[in-house]
Parts: C-alpha cells; structure tokens; sequence
C-alpha cells in the first residue's frame, strides 16, 4: 500500500524549515548593523561604540552606533524589524524605568530578545574624612546614634548612586536624609568640599579624591570585592551582609529575532569580550567584562526588577 502523500512531503518540508534556519544564521550580515544607544558620552555610548569597533571584522560588516535620546532607544529597538540589524546597546535603565515611572511605551520582557551582559560597573561608597567612621560597620552604628542627621548626594532619582543610597538605608535600617543633585558631578564636588556626609559615586567619579585624600572609602557595592577599587571591601562583607547594587550593560535585539541570529551575535559577542584588548579598554574606563549567555541575561533582569522593584516600591521613588 503507497504511504499517504501527507507524509511523503512533510519530511523535506521539515528539512527545508531547518535548514533556512540554519542558513539564516551562516548568511547573517548582509548589511551593516545598527546599534542604537543613548546620548554620546554616557557609559552605554562608550559599550556600543567598544563592541561596533570589536564585532565589525568578525561579522564582516560594519556595526554603526546610533546616539538618540536615552528616553526613546527603548520603545525605537522594540519596533524595529525582528532581523537582526537592529540592536540594542543599554544598561540596568532599560527595566528599571518602567519600575520608576509611569506609561513606558515597551515592556523590557515582552518586547527584547536578550544576547549578553556585556559589562558592568559598580559604585563605592565613600564618606567626608570629617564623619567619623572609618568602616561600613562604624557609620551604620553612627548613622543609627544620629537618625537624620547624616545627609548621602545624589544625581537623579533612579541614578545608580542613588538606588545604591536608598538600598543601604533600607538593609542597614538607619534614617538618611538625601541631598538630590543634577548630576554627579555636583554631588561629588559638594561631597569634596564638605558640604554633605557620603555618596555611592562610581569608581571613576569617587577613587581619584580617595587617592589624594580628600575621601574616605569604606567599601564597594559588587557582592564580592572589585578589581575596579583595589583593596576595598565589598559593603556586603564589612557590615551588610547580602547587599549589592551594580550597573549591567547588555546588548538586545528586538523580540522574535530568530535564534539562529541571536545565537550568532553572542557567540561574536563571547569571543570578542574573552579578548585582552576589550578587558582592557573596559576596565580602563571603570567597567568590569562579563560576556554572559541570553539566559543568564534574562534571569539577571527578572532577579533586579523583583528586588529593586520592592525597594523603589518601598521608598515610594518615582520619575515625572
């Protein structure tokens, strides 16, 4: 008996499905890629513009960073064609906003196909040399002897030194009272003179006053000392146990890219970050390589926006 046509013909369909889906990965680019960020001179700016120069030879074609608005590159990568020359360069920001205000035009889950953490950095928590504490311990013990009367800068709401801030004061339990600033430059500026008792400013912003003396560091905000503050504890092992407030860099596509694309970008994406050049160009600007899988992405992103989510949520934070 002759087998049914059905069958006869689905198998090589079948095969064909595979094999575009191969194909579409061995054949990817055929173009120049774009990848869009925010305003140039920010640390996002300086990823994308890192990874362009890096993945351009391997992925024979050119890579073009893209400078928009930090307040739309979200919602413009979430839009564009599902094809992979469409990617986006971007931090911790990219679902953090949507926990800080309201009407965020893309869903950072729904709307992204995750490729890597690319990088991170991390803040360090520095006092005035008047306040008097030379330890985590010490100022959590003399923050909670002076509720209110111990003042942390801060750049905007949402800034990383300022949720760095608002998750020590939660953790530790001690009444803070924050001095909001425009930028950080400011706040470091004023935290120098004098004029205000602590900040969480990066290490690029905070370890040239520690050096010449004009700060006191007491620790890092990574869960595990940094390569970035040499000789610093990590707060979560000198008073505060658990505590971590970090920024993540990473690089999406738009959501339903196809797998075979995806896979592509961060196997590029792996080997370029494994080299010396990159380690080296990141860490001299105050950032840590990392290089994680799609998966390990996705899971760093649900874990923060559950445990900053509280936080924010707590401390009643928002962004008009």
């Amino acid at each position: 008996m002759p087998k049914p046509r059905s069958v006869a013909w689905m198998v090589p369909v079948g095969m064909l499905v595979l094999g575009m889906g191969a194909a579409s990965g061995q054949t990817y680019p055929t173009k120049p890629i774009r990848i869009v960020t925010a305003p140039a001179g920010a640390g996002n700016d300086f990823v994308a513009r890192v990874i362009a120069q890096g993945l351009s030879g391997s992925l024979g074609q050119q890579l073009v960073v893209d400078n928009r608005p930090a307040g739309i590159v979200g919602e413009l990568v979430a839009k564009a064609p599902a094809d992979g020359y469409t990617l986006l360069a971007i931090g911790s920001v990219l679902w953090l906003t949507p926990l800080l205000q309201d009407h965020v035009p893309y869903d950072p889950v729904k709307d992204f196909s995750p490729i890597s953490v690319t990088a991170r950095s991390v803040n360090i928590l520095v006092v005035h040399p008047s306040v008097a504490a030379n330890s985590v311990t010490e100022l959590i013990a003399l923050a909670r002897s002076k509720p209110g009367q111990l003042n942390y800068a801060t750049g905007g709401t949402g800034a990383s030194n300022h949720l760095a801030a608002e998750l020590f004061k939660s953790m530790a339990g001690v009444d803070l009272v924050r001095i909001p600033y425009k930028g950080s430059g400011p706040a470091v500026n004023d935290l120098v003179s004098g004029q205000v008792h602590m900040m969480f400013p990066t290490t690029a912003a905070g370890l040239p006053h520690v050096r010449s003396g004009r700060l006191k560091a007491l620790g890092v905000t990574s869960l595990q000392p940094s390569a970035l503050a040499p000789g610093l504890p990590a707060v979560a092992e000198s008073g505060l146990p658990g505590y971590e407030s970090v920024v993540m860099y990473a690089i999406f596509a738009p959501a339903r890219t196809p797998a075979p694309i995806v896979k592509r970008l961060h196997a590029e994406l792996a080997q370029y970050l494994k080299s010396a050049g990159a380690t080296e160009r990141f860490f001299n600007a105050g950032i840590e390589v990392v290089g994680s899988s799609p998966g390990e992405l996705a899971t760093a992103m649900q874990s923060e926006m559950t445990r900053m989510g509280k936080l924010i949520k707590d401390a009643r934070l928002r962004v008009n």
